[in-house]
């Protein structure tokens, strides 16, 4: 039923179109009184022209009119380049069978049989302006949604500027990326696997004719990861005053110790790391050196062969009184010590297969010959070419060369 309020309410722009002007007036008088503007057109050609300089909310167009039919109207119509959905209402006094299937397949949404009385007239009307009103918010909930993902692109474009400045300086935490300190050359490799990362790697002073090297992993990564990488390099690299940037370093289980009750005490979080220390004798190759949850060192004697070092050990800022194992290790000339985080042990073949402690030996093996940087770029080469080219995880190692070259397996 259609009300005074409908009626008042009702503001919708129809364009009615029909040969004879005595009906299209009634039909009209009808349309008006319900509330809507009705704009008129003697045939289909003057009804396109008009479409096209003002658009109707609403075509109710006759089938049967000289020239153009309704049906070839409703397609034409449907051809106008348009920003909202106009409905379409064909008038027909056909009962052939298919026309209804006629009407629709020619773009309309609706057929009302003539002569129409005024009620079924405005019933139908009605069922056109819901469409239309489910339209019109569809577009609109549409446009907003536009709004939102146009800002939340702006957003994400500024975070990841912000992002690439922030990854710039995690890398700058990482001073040097090779050191000749004593008998030892020194390389080290850092390659988050987005933006930011949770590894981290160094080395410093550690007293008259030693220094300290290390390597750790954050679990999680991003914004988080890094905040407390930085915080753990501000530590390592002396500028925390309980280790200060001169004098003697602490033992390597000393200063596992001093990050545990870091993380514990300080920290306050559902994060922890795993960790290498190594403190070096820098002439005689003499090191001690704590693994706490980190991938095996790799230890690789002058003949190419390989062999893990260490037990493993617990992570660090899990539990308060954690005990750390110290082990020594003494490096004869030609041999190194390759330190590396689990996104190297941990990468992944297309088919799911990890490389493990088994395929990095293998890797380190075939690469004997080559030294340094060198080595290093090599390495990372070999994992993409098993991972597929794909990384999950952040990558850093450390590189510890002892004395003459690291002569190739025969």
């Amino acid at each position: 039923m259609v009300t005074d309020a409908t009626r008042r309410q009702s503001r919708r722009v129809v364009l009615l179109v029909d040969d004879s002007r005595s009906f299209s007036d009634l039909l009209a008088l009808q349309l008006r009184q319900a509330g809507y503007v009705v704009r008129q057109a003697g045939s289909g050609e003057r009804a396109l022209a008009m479409c096209a300089e003002q658009r109707p909310d609403i075509l109710l167009t006759d089938w049967e009119m000289p020239g153009m039919s309704g049906p070839d109207l409703c397609r034409a119509f449907r051809q106008l380049p348009a920003t909202t959905y106009g409905y379409v209402i064909l008038l027909t006094g056909r009962r052939a069978e298919g026309d209804a299937i006629h009407a629709l397949s020619a773009g309309a949404d609706d057929f009302l049989t003539k002569p129409a009385n005024r009620g079924e007239l405005l019933a139908r009307m009605a069922v056109g302006e819901r469409v239309l009103t489910m339209q019109e918010r569809l577009l609109a909930t549409n446009a907003r949604l536009q709004s939102a993902l146009d800002e939340l692109h702006q957003t994400q474009e500024e975070m990841e500027a912000d992002l690439r400045e922030a990854r710039k300086i995690q890398q700058g935490l990482v001073r040097e990326r090779q050191a000749r300190i004593g008998g030892f050359d020194l390389s080290l490799l850092m390659r988050p696997s987005g933006h930011l990362g949770g590894d981290l790697v160094g080395f410093r002073p550690a007293g008259p004719g030693r220094f300290a090297a290390y390597a750790i992993d954050v679990s999680g990564s991003g914004v988080t990861a890094a905040l407390l990488t930085a915080r753990l390099a501000s530590y390592l690299s002396g500028a925390d005053a309980e280790l200060p940037g001169r004098g003697i370093l602490p033992e390597p289980r000393q200063v596992v110790h001093a990050l545990n009750r870091l993380m514990i005490d300080e920290v306050r979080s559902d994060a922890y790391l795993t960790m290498i220390h190594a403190d070096i004798d820098a002439a005689s190759g003499r090191m001690r050196l704590v693994q706490a949850g980190h991938p095996h060192p790799m230890l690789q004697r002058a003949d190419g062969h390989v062999e893990p070092v260490g037990s493993g050990g617990m992570p660090v800022g899990i539990f308060p009184d954690a005990e750390f194992e110290e082990i020594e290790l003494q490096l004869s000339p030609g041999e190194r010590l390759f330190i590396a985080s689990d996104g190297v042990t941990e990468a992944a073949s297309p088919q799911g297969e990890q490389l493990g402690d088994e395929g990095l030996i293998a890797v380190m093996r075939t690469n004997a010959p080559l030294r340094g940087p060198v080595f290093l770029e090599s390495l990372c080469w070999s994992l993409s070419e098993f991972s597929g080219g794909s990384r999950m995880d952040d990558m850093s190692a450390v590189l510890l060369e002892y004395g003459p070259e690291v002569k190739a397996q025969e």
